[in-house]
């Protein structure tokens, strides 16, 4: 239970609920662009609060009360509006990703399920998100009070993966193989009781498997070599058994389905969830504004919530069956939104149909430059005619926003438009060379080309 909020943070509390709401009825606008001056009006507002905080707080004491968990929400949504419009390199876009990986990791250490190969993609990531904060202290771009609530966040989650190698230190080199090979048979397995359908001939080769690991123990021991005990034990037995009744949930329910019916709307919810966010991923380019997975963030967060020592109980306190499904399901959810946050792009929300346009027009071309003719150079109009409608919107070389400022992501948008000139310029150079046959068939090229080729190509035309 959160503690009460003193009688001298009030007034800022007040602040932090107006902003909040007024964060969250811009994400709920979906009318117009979120323009990059709205977001910097209410970060200064953020600051000035964060200021207020730090003068009445001291930096020795934890405090967690309504304001903390207030704060927090604004931090995340602030930091969602800082990727839509394409600030993913500034300090404030870090927290969701932070707070995203947070979450992960916990899971991570509660499942006990990872090896070091899981772990080096988040040391990578918390350097890279070290290097942002120094570069924005040196460059004085955001007060210290923020740059060090970040840095308290990052180093947590530097703390949680050094308890992570911690624990993977104490296994044995001879039982290093043994362990990852369990964790990835775990990972299927679990896999598989989240899967629809019967699973009778996936599930056999790794029941086999598990067999084939357990023969090598003896005694209940696995040894090393010249017949030795190695240390660690008790880490590889305990998922070697965790395994085994896995594989034994999987089999039992064949039958009756996977998750008992009292959990069934907590999977139902789960696997929407899931459904949606795999949509996401596949389609983040086009349709994904960052601030939308809040509503996915929260989602999940109110199911974690309902667990009770890390299980899920029904109305009568029990434990049913189809604990695993629910797990895999929501740390499946947790790692698909991180996996969207980390590949934000630092292009603004406004420019994103320009960029996605070029990035379009840039595969055709390679397409067209990699399978060659026959064609001839009216076929490159359509291409030519796309470039110069995107070149026609730029005003003193910059693309502008509505509001006369210059969004996020020039660089990268000229950069796909000098490619895409290039390549003309390097078909035209082939059909000059004669390497390509002349030829005014432009069907013939088409049932050459590939479906999605195609169909982006006529975009164009």
């Amino acid at each position: 239970m959160s503690a009460p909020v003193p009688q001298e943070e009030l007034s800022i509390l007040e602040a932090l609920v107006n902003i909040r709401n007024r964060l969250t009825a811009l994400k709920k606008d979906r009318g117009e662009f979120i323009k990059a001056s709205d977001v910097n009006s209410l970060y200064q507002a953020v600051v000035k609060q964060v200021t207020k905080l730090n003068d009445v707080r001291d930096d020795y004491t934890s405090y967690n009360n309504r304001l903390d968990t207030t704060l927090a929400d604004v931090f995340s949504l602030l930091s969602l509006f800082y990727l839509t419009i394409g600030k993913t390199k500034d300090a404030p876009a870090t927290y969701s990703q932070i707070a995203s990986m947070r979450q992960i990791l916990n899971h991570m250490n509660e499942s006990a399920l990872y090896n070091e190969s899981d772990l080096a993609p988040f040391q990578k990531r918390i350097k890279e998100l070290r290097q942002i904060l120094q570069r924005d202290t040196a460059e004085g771009k955001h007060p210290q009070a923020l740059i060090k609530l970040l840095e308290r966040q990052v180093n947590k989650c530097d703390d949680t993966v050094k308890s992570l190698e911690e624990s993977l230190s104490v296994l044995s080199v001879e039982l290093i193989p043994i362990h990852e090979k369990l964790v990835t048979i775990r990972r299927k397995l679990v896999a598989l009781a989240a899967k629809q359908g019967s699973h009778k001939a996936e599930l056999k080769p790794l029941q086999e498997e598990l067999r084939k690991i357990d023969s090598q123990r003896v005694d209940g021991k696995f040894l090393g070599p010249g017949g030795i005990v190695p240390a660690s034990q008790a880490l590889c037995s305990s998922l070697l058994e965790e395994c085994f009744e896995i594989a034994q949930e999987v089999k039992a329910n064949e039958e009756s389905r996977n998750v008992a019916s009292s959990l069934k709307p907590i999977h139902d919810r789960l696997s929407d969830l899931r459904s949606e966010l795999e949509g996401l991923v596949l389609t983040h380019r086009w349709s994904l504004r960052e601030t939308d997975l809040w509503n996915y963030s929260l989602s999940l967060q109110e199911i974690d919530k309902m667990r009770v020592d890390g299980k899920f109980l029904d109305s009568e306190g029990n434990r049913p069956a189809g604990q695993y499904v629910l797990l895999y399901l929501l740390r499946r959810c947790y790692g698909l939104i991180y996996r969207l946050l980390s590949s934000s792009e630092p292009v603004s929300e406004e420019l994103m149909p320009i960029a996605n346009k070029l990035s379009t027009v840039k595969k055709c071309l390679n397409e067209v430059l990699k399978y060659g003719g026959p064609f001839n150079p009216r076929d490159l109009y359509p291409y030519q005619l796309a470039l110069h409608q995107i070149e026609s919107r730029r005003k003193d070389g910059k693309f502008m926003a509505a509001d006369g400022t210059v969004p996020e992501g020039q660089g990268i948008i000229m950069a796909h438009l000098n490619e895409c000139h290039e390549l003309i310029e390097m078909l035209k150079e082939a059909m000059d060379e004669g390497d390509f046959d002349d030829d005014d068939d432009d069907d013939e090229y088409e049932e050459e080309d590939d479906d999605e080729t195609v169909q982006e190509e006529r975009q164009f035309r």
